[in-house]
């Protein structure tokens, strides 16, 4: 194995040396426009340092692989159960993991070597690919297999992903962690539509059980290109000296430390109110089924469930628009903003393609406000909080969405679906004007 500074590639850029306050990146000189045509695409100047290279090509094999198995599980518990309530529980079942160990995860990462969570971490999510491998394979037919085995991965993600996620700003330089962060966020949106493509076309062809041995077999590739990247111990001694600490205490201190600094206060605020009231995918079968019907109903539902991610995708490729940009916290509030209007148009739409494209407008906002919010996780926290930081994001990003369908679908029944997601997506606008009036700091934030 070559070592972890064998280039100039391969060295820890000087961003890491930003980590001593928040903000640290004040006065950082702004990257100069790329000419003609190439100031609009996507910015992959973070590919050119070696070790995010090898993190983001790791992203992008597992980004479909994890999406075969998204879909394979509750495919597998309908054939079992024949019941929808059954893949709703299963849901259930792996929500709480994740939320307990993303946060404790997030303290891990902050106290030892975030490479070698990784390592461990991503060891974790292979055995128990294999496991679902082997299960389906030996045909058990049991649901409390599969509940116990999504437990156990969803817990291994929880801890993985905030390691991963706050590696991001020890392999670039300051100026480049919005790019970067379009990169990640491109690749796994492009995963979300064809993974379940090709998850679609696979089962006819070669069975349930050969989609999770390709994700295993995906993620012994993502081990390879983890064990290359260079060592990442904690930044600081108090932070090595806590590292067989790890306790629930640590978790506390991370929340108190959000509620000190406003601009990350802020950044979840605005997510929470960007997923909580305005994800209206709960009432996508509804709309299908109701307003969207003359355009067939299996159809409809499949272009409603595209076209965010679709969007989102659209707006990664053409990130160079909008990643260069300074006023981080501005660019958060105009783009959910931006999402609130999109999903109030959608909701007014009776004409399937327009609600389509404004789901897709909705999409290309989500990926703006994914791309800045990370970057000011990133830059406003200290190398010694980010973990922490990346868990509490994890926590959000996964369970904002599980309230919205609870939410959407009551307010769906009671309001009926297009009066509920109009009606959010205005809620959504509104709240986060307010939060700009209100925190006047955040609006003006720049790293």
């Amino acid at each position: 194995m070559e070592t972890a500074r064998s280039s100039d590639d391969d060295i820890e850029p000087t961003a890491a040396d930003d980590d001593a306050a928040p903000g640290a990146g004040d006065g950082a000189p702004a990257p100069p426009p790329r000419p003609g045509w190439r100031r609009w695409v996507m910015d992959t100047r973070p590919l050119r340092h070696r070790p995010f290279r090898r993190l983001w090509s790791s992203t992008t094999i597992t980004a479909i692989g994890s999406q075969l198995t998204a879909v394979a599980v509750p495919k597998q518990i309908y054939d079992i159960t024949g019941s929808s309530a059954w893949v709703g529980y299963a849901s259930f079942a792996g929500l709480l993991p994740l939320v307990v160990f993303a946060l404790w995860g997030g303290v891990v990462a902050d106290r030892m070597d975030r490479r070698t969570l990784m390592l461990i971490t991503n060891v974790g999510i292979a055995v128990t690919s294999l496991l679902f491998w082997a299960q389906s394979f030996a045909g058990l037919d049991s649901v409390a297999v599969l509940m116990v085995l999504l437990a156990a991965q969803q817990g291994f993600f929880g801890m993985n992903s905030p390691a991963r996620n706050a590696s991001v700003a020890r392999l670039v330089p300051a100026d480049e962690l919005p790019a970067a962060g379009a990169l990640q966020s491109t690749v796994a949106q492009t995963g979300m539509i064809l993974g379940p493509l090709l998850a679609g076309a696979l089962i006819p062809v070669l069975g349930l059980p050969t989609l999770y041995l390709i994700d295993a077999v995906a993620l012994c590739v993502t081990l390879w290109a983890v064990w290359r990247l260079p060592a990442m111990p904690p930044l600081t001694e108090g932070a090595t000296g806590g590292a067989r600490r790890g306790g629930w205490r640590d978790v506390a201190d991370g929340f108190r430390y959000i509620a000190t600094h406003r601009i990350l206060l802020m950044s979840f605020l605005a997510d929470i109110i960007a997923m909580v009231f305005g994800m209206p995918r709960a009432l996508f079968p509804q709309l299908a089924s109701h307003t969207y019907a003359p355009w067939g109903e299996g159809f409809a539902l499949g272009l409603l469930f595209a076209a965010i991610p679709l969007g989102a995708v659209a707006g990664g490729l053409l990130s160079g628009t909008f990643s260069r940009a300074r006023r981080h916290g501005l660019m958060v509030i105009a783009a959910v903003v931006a999402w609130g209007v999109a999903i109030t148009g959608f909701g007014l739409s009776l004409n399937l393609w327009w609600a389509v494209a404004f789901l897709a407008l909705a999409g290309v906002a989500d990926m703006v406000s994914m791309v800045f919010r990370g970057t000011i996780l990133q830059a406003a926290a200290t190398d010694d909080m980010r973990g922490r930081m990346q868990g509490v994001f994890t926590v959000v990003v996964a369970g904002g969405p599980r309230i919205a369908d609870l939410l959407h679908g009551t307010a769906g029944s009671l309001l009926g679906a297009r009066a509920a997601v109009a009606a959010g997506g205005l809620l959504v606008a509104v709240s986060t004007l307010g939060l700009a009036v209100a925190v006047p700091a955040f609006r003006r934030y720049t790293p």
